[in-house]
């Protein structure tokens, strides 16, 4: 690794304009390299908003790069993921990791025998202040229950989110666009997930109730599809010590992006694992295609799948969901 890590950017969307590259290119600990894009004038044009420069393909990238960013759609990103990590450059991916179990696998499988390091960015542990709150909640323990909203209206009827037109948000909804978020909450301070069941609601609506390791219970709601005025984040935690609510977001993404570039930058010093890394994906990957399993049968009973050794929430051997 050169002094400075020279990180590139897979992607030009809404949420690469928005966050990733901007930054990216203030980030004092890292040299911006350039920007790839399915839509090279797409490319063109950020890379010069920023002052870098563009490539004609992701290797032509990889090849001037230490570890790329990645700002794409679930599906895309997987297979670019284990591209990269395969010519050894360390990975800064978006959540979901991917949207079927064996290419989150595959992605861990490719990180491994590289040995990059690698982060996963949830906006929400990212935060200053959420962040914070979780590790506090985790370190504190003995929580009994819990309940998330995550309720967007990317999908209202009086939705103007530069995301209404993302064909993967239409085709997998809010189970998969902002379920992450709630999980990337409820382990860390609950345990690993042993059983997940789902309903259908309004819309992308979706109801799940989950059982963690140790017996703790928990449920959320999450949706894309909820009216403006009822959008929102909260996450309630009751147990020993009481109860918790998850605080307001005090800042915007770009500066939980800059912690998740900070945390890719001492991962790739230390060489630890960083909580939120591939293999946390993984299991996040694990829980959300359980939870789409008890949709397709109709929301009713246990839907899952087993899981790996050693692919658990906190990198140790998980429960199998059932």
């Amino acid at each position: 690794m050169t002094t400075t890590l020279r990180i590139g950017i897979l992607g030009t969307g809404p949420w690469a304009q928005r966050v990733h590259a901007p930054a990216l290119a203030a980030h004092p600990g890292i040299s911006f390299t350039g920007v790839w894009g399915r839509r090279p004038e797409a490319a063109a044009e950020l890379a010069a908003r920023h002052g870098t420069r563009p490539y004609a393909s992701p290797e032509d990238l990889f090849a001037d790069t230490d570890a790329v960013a990645v700002a794409l759609p679930p599906s895309v990103q997987a297979d670019l993921a284990v591209r990269a990590a395969e010519a050894g450059r360390h990975l800064l991916l978006d959540k979901p990791v991917a949207t079927t179990v064996a290419e989150a696998r595959a992605v861990v499988d490719a990180a491994d025998r590289a040995g990059v390091a690698s982060v996963v960015f949830f906006t929400a542990r990212f935060g200053v202040a959420e962040g914070e709150w979780t590790d506090r909640a985790a370190a504190a323990g003995g929580w009994f229950t819990a309940h998330a909203d995550w309720l967007g209206s990317v999908f209202a009827a009086d939705s103007d989110s530069p995301y209404v037109d993302s064909p993967w948000r239409r085709e997998k909804g809010a189970l998969w666009d902002v379920g992450p978020h709630a999980l990337s909450l409820l382990l860390p301070a609950l345990g690993d997930v042993e059983h997940v069941t789902a309903a259908r609601g309004p819309g992308d609506t979706v109801l799940l109730t989950l059982r963690h390791a140790g017996g703790a219970a928990s449920s959320a709601t999450v949706s894309l599809t909820a009216p403006r005025a009822a959008s929102g984040v909260s996450v309630t935690l009751h147990g020993a010590s009481g109860t918790t609510v998850l605080p307001s977001r005090q800042d915007g993404p770009d500066v939980a992006y800059a912690r998740a570039v900070d945390a890719l930058l001492t991962a790739v010093r230390t060489g630890e694992r960083h909580s939120c890394d591939v293999r946390f994906g993984l299991r996040v990957t694990e829980v959300l295609a359980a939870a789409e399993a008890s949709l397709g049968a109709g929301g009713e009973g246990p839907a899952g799948g087993a899981v790996p050794a050693g692919g658990g929430a906190s990198g140790e051997g998980a429960a199998p969901l059932i």
